[in-house]
């Protein structure tokens, strides 16, 4: 198990030095979530998607089949991605390595914060986390997976060895 979890951590930070942006915008955002929409649909995962950027939400889409507590879990990893920078799945998988818990380790209460797979960082070259991209609806791997790959779809990005294993 350790081992798993110390190779998913390095593969999930190489994902977050390949999946950068040198802008970003409310045509970019409505183009990844037209990304993830066909991606959940080719897959068959009943998501909600939100990106936003800190003060504004540019995209959101629910697709059929999911239930308002998706936007729930939406927002508590949107909060996790904008206070730590890094994907919520990164910061599960050091936690779990750690053998610590969210709360103690970073102050982050559960009502409001999640630690699971899903939400991951719009970095900007010269300016860091500037918005999150969210999904919530399946498993917390497929979730990060989904993100991962639209976003290494819009910027013609090979993801190669940082792909997580299924």
């Amino acid at each position: 198990m350790t081992e798993d979890l110390k190779s998913d951590i390095a593969r999930l930070e190489r994902q977050e030095e390949l999946l950068r942006f040198s802008r970003f915008d409310g045509d970019t955002a409505w183009r990844l979530g037209g990304i993830l929409r066909d991606i959940a649909v080719e897959r068959g995962a009943a998501i909600a998607i939100d990106i936003s950027m800190r003060d504004r939400i540019l995209f959101h889409c629910a697709l059929e089949g999911t239930t308002t507590d998706n936007a729930e879990w939406i927002r508590r990893k949107r909060n996790t991605v904008l206070r730590l920078w890094n994907s919520s799945y990164l910061v599960g998988r050091r936690l779990a390595y750690a053998h610590r818990v969210q709360e103690e380790a970073h102050n982050l209460p559960l009502a409001d914060f999640a630690t699971h797979g899903g939400g991951f960082p719009i970095l900007i070259d010269g300016l860091g986390c500037v918005g999150a991209v969210t999904v919530s609806g399946v498993p917390q791997r497929i979730d990060h997976a989904i993100v991962a790959d639209g976003l290494a779809r819009l910027l013609a990005v090979d993801l190669g060895d940082a792909r997580l294993p299924e």
